[in-house]
């Protein structure tokens, strides 16, 4: 029993700190597209969310991509970047693939870019000011995962309801660990009385054997008085009988 209450102590502790690593995670997914001008990172990197396939087959819709701070000097052409631009009269952040650069003149640079998957290229050019960072990896799939967790019910349902549960059992367990501790008081405090009581029964006892053992005591003295009594009787009229 004492097993698998700690078996499941650990679990709880395993499940906890995978509950804090997607609140982190939430958090940071969460921030990095928290407005249309800037991009937090840790580090230096920043996931971010796929949302199509303009890009496919190097990365597609759900797949969580990271982006990289990076010098912009040193991009080149066929460098995949994140940059601000606008999309149906919106500004938001586009992942493509830089198709051209073209020298401005007096070190500023502009970009055409272009998604693997589109046939032409995008319609806004932009420059160094735009560009967030360099692409550099992605992870399949785990796109959804962020959505679901960026969402109202995913962050109750991921985020809320298992650190509820988790309060509620710490609480329960407190009342259970305050129940063993009464109950091991109260145990010991029965224990100390019948030790008491015990010992109060032993020295009753031993004052009762006491009391009999002197009662046996005086039985024995009169009856020793009352035979040497009769000896000495017997030896008066003895005497008195010689003298006649």
């Amino acid at each position: 029993m004492n097993m698998l209450k700690k078996a499941g102590s650990i679990l709880l502790s395993v499940l906890l700190w995978a509950v804090i690593l997607l609140a982190a995670l939430y958090t940071v997914v969460t921030l990095s597209t928290r407005d249309e001008t800037s991009v937090s990172s840790i580090a230096g990197y920043t996931p971010l969310v796929v949302k199509t396939d303009s890009m496919a087959p190097t990365f597609r819709a759900d797949d969580l991509i990271l982006i990289r701070r990076t010098d912009t000097s040193k991009l080149e052409v066929g460098d995949i970047i994140t940059f601000h631009t606008i999309i149906n009269n919106e500004y938001a952040l586009n992942t493509h693939r830089i198709a051209d650069i073209a020298d401005m003149g007096g070190g500023v640079r502009s970009y055409t870019t272009k998604g693997d998957n589109n046939a032409i290229a995008d319609q806004h050019v932009i420059s160094d000011g735009d560009i967030v960072g360099k692409y550099v990896g992605r992870v399949p799939g785990l796109g959804k995962v962020i959505s679901f967790l960026s969402s109202s019910v995913g962050f109750l349902v991921v985020i809320v309801l298992p650190m509820l549960i988790f309060f509620i059992y710490q609480v329960y367990n407190l009342i259970m660990v305050s129940l063993h501790l009464r109950k091991a008081i109260q145990t010991e405090e029965a224990g100390e009385a019948k030790a008491a009581s015990q010992e109060a029964q032993d020295a009753e006892k031993a004052r009762a054997e006491a009391m009999a053992a002197l009662e046996e005591a005086k039985r024995l003295k009169a009856e020793a008085e009352a035979v040497l009594q009769k000896a000495n009787k017997t030896d008066n009229t003895e005497q008195g009988e010689n003298h006649e």
